[in-house]
């Protein structure tokens, strides 16, 4: 048998670590002559850090981290590589239960609906800023995040400008539920488990989720350090095989019960299994007692979850124009749509059954319902819908861009 080759990955405790955390488990980076060594990190800046100084050569990574690194926005980066995502959703909104229980109507307790829980929001923080209350404060796991860009599409959709009318700042994901139930923050946007975490301890209420503002949204990606990628070739493409196989394990819904138990251990994210269970099921509990599926809350396999759409880096970079984090240049607009690599993913999977998408960009947010699209394989992508209704033309960043000028 061939030696292995040995592959040091970060990730952070969370739900959408499970495909990395699947393939050593269930052995399928051993199957593909890989020895994936895993490494927990608290927050998301470490696991910028030490991809860039070598301590790491891959990791489970924000999405819009990737571009932040190539464009230099971060003061200790390293150049990266995307050659594959980790799944669609999984992340949600939560906020301090006794101000949810204050504003909201009672005999509409039990909802996530991104627009009407929205404007709910929106005139509580009318009121408190004529009132002259403190500002509501929201955290999120990083600048640079998904996290951070969609709490902000969500909010300036609903008419709260989140440059003015809130305050947001940047909380570890594991540290979330304290940071709540301490008072430091009002709400925040994390990925699971930690918001049902803070539901269960009767301190928040989910009042809406990733999947509820743009259904078949990205999250995490593969980041591979470019240097490491290009030295090691061979191994990154069995290592892409290794997770898509993984992916595809956590993907088949009967084996979530097992898979809830392997992420519940302490060397992961050291959360019950019972807990981690309702992400991956989308068993929802937006407060305690209450639960609501949400079919589409977490998607690690289907409607090609693991692409690495270069329009989804190009929503991203959007997004980080939009909020002053980059200025709009045709420079920047290519180093963010070509920090993803769909090449390297067809590379990697071009002998396999893998259906893969024959375009390298779409359209996001036009597709209603589930529909067939040109790949190697069937493959069925949708919905993809915004709560708001926009879409975003790759093709047309600067209309996209200019659109939300008067919103801001």
């Amino acid at each position: 048998m061939a030696m292995l080759k040995t592959v040091t990955a970060g990730f952070l405790p969370l739900t959408d670590s499970m495909i990395l955390i699947a393939a050593r488990e269930k052995g399928f980076a051993k199957a593909n002559g890989v020895d994936l060594i895993l490494s927990k990190e608290l927050s998301w800046a470490t696991i910028r850090d030490r991809i860039t100084v070598g301590h790491l050569d891959v990791a489970h990574m924000l999405a819009p981290m990737p571009i932040a690194m190539n464009a230099g926005l971060v003061p200790f980066s390293a150049p990266m590589v995307v050659p594959m995502a980790l799944g669609l959703g999984g992340n949600a909104i939560t906020l301090q239960k006794d101000i949810w229980e204050n504003i909201s109507d009672k005999e509409n307790n039990n909802d996530v609906d991104a627009l009407a829980n929205g404007e709910t929001l929106k005139q509580h923080v009318v009121q408190r800023l004529k009132s002259g209350q403190q500002k509501l404060r929201f955290g999120v796991v990083h600048p640079f995040s998904g996290h951070n860009l969609e709490l902000r599409y969500w909010l300036s959709s609903c008419g709260i400008n989140p440059e003015e009318d809130i305050e947001i700042v940047i909380v570890p994901p594991p540290l979330m539920p304290d940071a709540l139930a301490s008072g430091q923050i009002d709400g925040f946007c994390v990925g699971e488990p930690w918001n049902s975490v803070c539901v269960s301890k009767g301190h928040g209420r989910i009042i809406t989720t990733k999947s509820e503002v743009w259904k078949s949204s990205p999250e995490k990606v593969l980041g591979v350090r470019a240097e490491w990628a290009e030295e090691n070739q061979q191994t990154l493409s069995s290592l892409v095989r290794a997770l898509h196989k993984a992916a595809k394990w956590c993907g088949d819904r009967s084996n979530r019960p097992e898979l809830a138990a392997i992420l519940s251990k302490a060397e992961y994210i050291n959360i019950s299994k019972e807990i981690i269970l309702h992400g991956l099921e989308g068993t929802i509990t937006p407060s305690k007692g209450n639960t609501i599926m949400l079919k589409d809350f977490m998607v690690p396999f289907d409607r090609a979850a693991n692409f690495p759409w270069q329009s989804h880096a190009l929503w991203f970079y959007s997004q980080m124009v939009r909020w002053g984090q980059i200025p709009h240049t045709a420079k920047n607009m290519e180093l963010a749509k070509n920090a993803y690599r769909p090449d390297l993913f067809r590379s990697a999977l071009k002998d396999s059954d893998a259906a893969i998408p024959s375009a390298n960009m779409k359209v996001e947010g036009a597709l209603r319902q589930e529909t067939a699209v040109g790949s190697t394989g069937r493959l069925m992508l949708g919905p993809d819908g915004f709560f708001d209704g926009k879409t975003f033309d790759p093709d047309k960043v600067e209309d996209y861009i200019a659109s939300f000028a008067k919103d801001i």
